[in-house]
């Protein structure tokens, strides 16, 4: 056999390795770019070394030979398979999805355009549900109430989309609708896409009568399946997403897709459409794919990283349905110890609500809960999710609760002084990755004092989240007032407004923040986080706002109130203030509260983080780093002293 003359080796070698780096520039940003520039240019250098009369000419053509040689070399060592993702932010072309391309959305746009034709132009409901569910849904869409949300000043129809229809909860359950507690109400929730609003009618169905409609401003029900669908498969044909993954990933893929979401500076913010974030797992990073439901199209793609995990993939099911259904959605137990009378109950979409809170009898609490946990990533390139936590079955919950609550002793120098109640939603997947962890707690002081607090215990889809709960606390009596320190009085709060704790806030040689009392200066002080508890942070960093109470504010269940990725003081409460705040001195009032939690998995200082470790038994068990936030209230003038 006749050998080869190295110099043809070594230009086959040139042409093979020119070829890898222009594929490589075709998947590549502008960075990315610059770089395979500098090699094509060694490469061409080292190619013209090869042609012998280039070579002569040359100064120790050798040295600069063999130069080229480890080049080639160290460029054709095997390297680890490594996506090159885009930057966050990066926007797609916005280009509608092609006629046929996507059937789900080519069926959804033809009942869309079928509706805008009907006298009542919505899209109906009709897939998985049952007569009781479909009658309640035609009754809902003769109520002149709900009619009048369909059509713009002129009469032209609007595009209008009932996406649930489910059995009344306790949780739903009104002065209002005090009715439907004996009857059997189901609740229908319709959105409105061209005002980015919801509208919420409860219906008896043996009466064939609406009960309440209640009309939600700039917020958003959760999706139903069929949208789930439409969203994955846009994800899936858009050649962004291909692109980013190096191939066109299957739907089974996807993860997450009936999470709402925002990326800001792109419509799913300033227009508020409809967007959702079917995300792929793709080792220690997430790809997600941001899908306007409004037009039909994907707004963007980005990666976040998820930190290295240890977490085996799970196989079984763990959450045990069925019992927290008998145990809590379909009833509301009460709880009688340590001078405290309450109920509690588990929500469709606003966590574990404790109600008619006693203290030795005294009303203190009309109703404290839940509301959502808003969580955004990448900074101000914020994108992210809105969950809802509660029921595991028939709820809107995209977090739901794991098993019962438990009730324990809170002890102090080794005696118990108060009690406390937990609540665990979860993912069925955690601690892996895009799966999500969310604790609830009360915890209630034989003193009179009691704190809410919300903690996340990991893992989510990025090591450099931040996680904001919303909770609502609907205070007792109805002529309160509201004031602030201000780091010499109490400076009263006259009319509705929110504040932000801040490093310059003034806080009282105790700790105290804001003080409400009624008209006989009993009442709490309000203490946040700001260094006192040993989870972190080490201060709430929250946003507190005071509303007078108005019943379809949040006494039901309440579906997402606020954008997940806002970074001010728009986080839902702020709609009940509006332009014009209400007089608030000497009304019954409720204290919205949005602490803001930073995650971390930096090795020695990590927060609102999850991974798994092998135990002493060689198995897998979570190990997790939690962050908490929440106020204490403590009262002005305790009804009894402690034992």
């Amino acid at each position: 056999m006749s050998r080869i003359p190295a110099r043809l080796l070594l230009l086959t070698g040139a042409l093979l390795l020119a070829a890898q780096l222009g594929l490589a520039a075709l998947w590549s940003g502008a960075s990315d770019r610059a770089v395979l520039a500098v090699l094509a240019v060694l490469l061409g250098f080292g190619t013209l070394l090869i042609v012998p009369a280039v070579r002569h000419r040359l100064k120790q053509p050798r040295w600069l030979l063999l130069a080229f040689v480890g080049i080639l070399i160290m460029c054709g060592v095997p390297a680890a398979p490594q996506l090159l993702p885009l930057e966050p932010g990066i926007l797609a072309s916005r280009q509608p999805v092609p006629d046929g391309a996507v059937p789900a959305w080519t069926a959804h746009g033809a009942r869309v355009q079928e509706s805008l034709k009907e006298p009542i132009p919505v899209v109906r409901l009709t897939d998985g549900i049952d007569d009781a569910q479909r009658l309640a849904q035609d009754v809902a869409l003769q109520d002149a109430r709900v009619q009048a949300k369909l059509r713009d000043q002129s009469g032209a129809a609007l595009r209008n989309e009932v996406f649930s229809v489910r059995v009344l909860s306790p949780g739903d359950i009104t002065e209002a609708t005090a009715g439907c507690a004996a009857a059997r109400c189901l609740r229908v929730e319709l959105y409105h896409y061209a005002t980015n609003s919801a509208t919420v009618a409860l219906v008896d169905v043996d009466r064939r009568q609406v009960i309440a409609v209640e009309d939600f401003p700039q917020m958003q029900p959760d999706i139903p399946q069929p949208l789930k669908d439409v969203a994955v498969q846009i994800a899936v044909q858009a050649p962004e997403v291909a692109q980013a993954l190096g191939t066109k990933p299957d739907a089974a893929a996807a993860t997450m897709a009936e999470m709402k979401t925002s990326l800001n500076d792109t419509r799913c913010e300033r227009s508020q459409h409809l967007c959702v974030a079917p995300t792929f797992l793709v080792g220690e990073k997430a790809l997600w794919a941001i899908i306007d439901l409004t037009d039909g199209a994907l707004v963007g793609v980005q990666w976040t990283s998820l930190g290295a995990s240890n977490t085996p993939k799970i196989t079984e099911k763990t959450i045990q349905d069925s019992a927290v259904m008998a145990r809590l959605c379909d009833q509301s137990p009460g709880i009688e110890r340590d001078g405290w009378k309450l109920n509690y109950m588990l929500t469709s979409s606003d966590g574990l609500r404790i109600a008619d809170v006693r203290y030795h009898d005294q009303l203190v609490l009309h109703s404290a809960k839940l509301v959502d946990w808003h969580v955004s990533y990448s900074g101000d390139k914020a994108f992210g999710y809105s969950d809802a936590v509660g029921c595991p079955l028939f709820s809107s919950a995209a977090v739901p609760a794991y098993a019962p609550p438990t009730i324990t002793d809170i002890q102090q120098d080794g005696q118990v002084v108060g009690f406390a109640i937990d609540q665990e939603f979860r993912h069925p997947g955690w601690p892996l990755p895009c799966s999500y962890n969310y604790h609830q707690r009360y915890e209630l002081y034989r003193d009179g004092r009691f704190r809410t607090t919300a903690a996340s215990w990991g893992r989510g889809c990025g090591n450099n989240g931040m996680y904001r709960p919303v909770l609502r606390i609907d205070l007792a009596g109805d002529q309160n007032h509201f004031a602030a320190w201000d780091g010499a009085t109490w400076a009263a709060w006259p009319t509705e407004r929110w504040q932000l704790q801040t490093d310059d806030t003034r806080y009282t040689p105790e700790g105290y923040q804001y003080r409400v009392t009624d008209a006989a200066g009993q009442g709490f002080f309000i203490a946040p986080g700001h260094g006192q508890y040993a989870i972190p942070p080490s201060s709430d960093r929250a946003y507190v706002y005071v509303t007078r109470h108005r019943a379809e504010e949040g006494d039901g269940d309440m579906i997402t109130i606020g954008p997940c990725c806002n970074v001010d003081e728009q986080q839902g409460p702020e709609k009940f203030i509006g332009p014009s705040p209400e007089g608030i001195d000497g009304a019954h009032l409720v204290v919205w509260y949005v602490p803001q939690l930073k995650n971390s998995d930096t090795s020695g200082a990590q927060a609102c983080w999850a991974d798994s470790v092998v135990t002493a038994s060689g198995v897998y068990a979570p190990k997790v780093w939690p962050c908490e936030a929440g106020p204490v209230f403590v009262p002005i003038q305790p009804t009894r002293s402690s034992p």
